[in-house]
């Protein structure tokens, strides 16, 4: 675990645990992350631990964010697909932090608390979420869906209590100042977790659109469009500039938080996590932008930076965001509890185990499953709709690539009898995962109609 520091106060010496920051994107890409979009955040990571192969076991709102309040995968919290909030008496992140001394802090996007599966259950997507809703964190600037109280510019969250606070302005810029002033009015007698769930660069569903900030799109009207979306169609060349407009505001306010904490000399006692829920394919994969098991929409940026983080190199073991829960817990001491799903990272440990692949369940869309592992993705779907049920007992083929060969995953190796032998192992791997997930055993069949990508 990351070592207590000791603090000299007027009254002499006392433990401090370190105060922990959950910097949260919506919907980016891995590939974002670098110093030209990104310049506050790559360097958190120069000076901690950027791990290079992250990936979501969940690609889509709810229930990846459910996943990280729980520490279970969306099976086992119920929580798989928007709209399912999560269960009366789920014990979260926030009220392990709370029954250990910190106090916790909760700014922005929540997606937990609405319950559409029910035509009679808790409706809040544009009003207060109840307190009895609110993750057991203490302080409360957020919405159950922000994308539905605000636009790019302007809207309202609600605090604690239900009271409504309008804001005016870019709206990352907004979320970011809920937690500026948080930390400026913190009385630092206990640490502090506190996470920040922005929506950007999420598009704003309304009006089919990413909405960067007006006056920075026209700087990335030109920046190179991925491989691995270029030879798709798509709707990137007209969505990219905004995308990456509202990751580079994200940025910017990052550093604003990172100046904060250096003028409260807090600085050298905080851990600060950034990442996102899932990434984007821009239309290529499917009609939409996640809800796939293609790494343009499963691979995630990661960061772990502060003060309190050793500096390390890059880390290129696979890593889950389930795996996210358990350390953050590690972090602050805290005993692990038995139904985490995921692994401690190797953030200020060492000879912390490798994952040999990660695991990804996808709902809504279909109910699908497929699994990672450094060289090779496949992944398997049932029949029937991902929106009335969480799971199957039949999976048929999808998609094989060889990553090492093809990593922009072009060419669909599934009914290719070439590779049997490695869609047998994939198969016998991604059971394992499904199992310990608390799945049924699949039964896997060739797939029904091959898919060229």
């Amino acid at each position: 675990m990351l070592c207590d520091i000791l603090v000299l106060s007027n009254i002499g010496v006392f433990i401090m645990k370190p105060n922990i920051i959950f910097y949260f994107s919506d919907q980016q890409r891995w590939d974002t992350l670098n110093s030209e979009i990104m310049p506050n955040v790559w360097e958190l990571g120069e000076e901690g631990v950027l791990f290079e192969n992250s990936f979501t076991c969940q690609p889509v709102c709810g229930p990846a964010r459910a996943c990280l309040q729980t520490g279970e995968y969306a099976t086992e919290n119920k929580c798989y697909w928007n709209g399912i909030p999560l269960a009366e008496n789920t014990k979260t992140i926030a009220d392990y932090f709370n029954e250990n001394g910190y106090d916790t802090a909760y700014i922005g996007k929540w997606h937990l608390a609405s319950d559409r599966l029910k035509g009679f259950g808790t409706h809040c997507e544009k009003t207060a979420v109840p307190i009895e809703k609110q993750g057991g964190y203490k302080y409360w600037r957020g919405a159950d869906v922000l994308e539905f109280t605000s636009h790019g510019y302007d809207g309202y969250v609600f605090d604690e209590n239900g009271n409504k606070i309008d804001f005016t302005g870019y709206r990352a810029d907004c979320i970011n100042d809920f937690a500026l002033e948080y930390i400026e009015n913190h009385n630092n007698e206990k640490p502090f977790f506190m996470f920040i769930s922005q929506l950007e660069p999420h598009h704003q569903n309304d009006r089919g659109h990413f909405e960067g900030p007006i006056e920075s799109v026209e700087k990335y009207r030109d920046y190179p469009i991925p491989e691995d979306l270029s030879f798709l169609k798509g709707d990137y060349n007209e969505e990219y500039p905004d995308y990456l407009a509202a990751i580079n505001r994200l940025d910017e306010n990052v550093g604003k938080l990172v100046n904060l904490l250096k003028k409260k000399d807090i600085y050298d006692n905080t851990v600060i996590i950034y990442t996102s829920d899932h990434g984007c394919h821009f239309k290529t994969r499917n009609v939409e932008y996640k809800r796939s098991c293609h790494d343009s929409c499963t691979h995630t940026p990661l960061v772990f930076g502060g003060g309190a983080v050793k500096k390390a190199e890059n880390i290129s073991a696979l890593v889950s965001l389930i795996d996210l829960p358990p350390t953050l817990l590690n972090l602050a001491g805290i005993t692990i509890p038995d139904n985490y799903s995921g692994n401690v990272l190797p953030v200020n440990k060492t000879d912390v185990p490798e994952r040999d692949c990660v695991f990804i369940q996808i709902s809504e869309s279909h109910i699908g499953r497929a699994i990672r592992t450094k060289n090779w993705k496949y992944s398997a779907k049932a029949i029937g709709s991902g929106w009335h049920k969480p799971d199957a007992k039949h999976y048929f083929d999808d998609f094989l690539y060889d990553l090492k060969n093809d990593p922009c995953e072009k060419n669909n190796l599934i009914n290719d009898e070439n590779y049997s032998k490695v869609i047998a192992q994939m198969r016998a791997l991604l059971s394992r995962e499904m199992i310990k997930a608390g799945e049924k055993e699949p039964r896997f069949h060739k797939n029904i109609k091959f898919k060229k990508y």
